[in-house]
């Protein structure tokens, strides 16, 4: 478990919270959030200073319950097996079964959602056209 004395850079401190990176230095800038200068003048936050603004984070659930607020019902459920955020999108993988979906989204929203290696999460497909194979 990290301490509460650790020292952030603003991006872990931004992933943390799930928010943008741009946030946090504002943030920074206004005082609303605490940091430690670098000799080099780099911003370093304390992990202690995050507490007052992490939110709860929900359990998951391996049920659909919690979806049917969204009208589409092709859903499947999995672990979530990568997430790389790089520049304004992410990529998440899920493991579904025997099977992988991988997903572009916006590191907005990935960071939103906290979506952590491990978690359970559902894909959720909507389309028009369901294409089918032989294999």
């Amino acid at each position: 478990m990290p301490s509460a004395d650790t020292l952030l850079k603003p991006r872990e401190a931004a992933a943390e919270l799930g928010l943008s990176y741009p946030t946090i230095k504002q943030w920074i800038l206004s005082g609303k959030l605490s940091s430690v200068k670098t000799p080099g003048g780099h911003h370093l936050i304390p992990r202690s200073a995050l507490a007052p603004l992490l939110k709860a984070t929900p359990k998951p659930r391996e049920t659909r319950e919690r979806f049917r607020q969204v009208s589409g019902r092709n859903q499947l459920i999995g672990k979530i097996v990568e997430v790389k955020i790089s520049g304004l999108l992410a990529k998440v993988v899920l493991s579904i079964g025997d099977q992988r979906i991988t997903s572009i989204i916006t590191a907005d929203a990935a960071r939103e959602m906290q979506l952590r290696k491990g978690q359970t999460a559902a894909a959720l497909m909507k389309s028009t056209e369901v294409m089918i194979t032989r294999v």
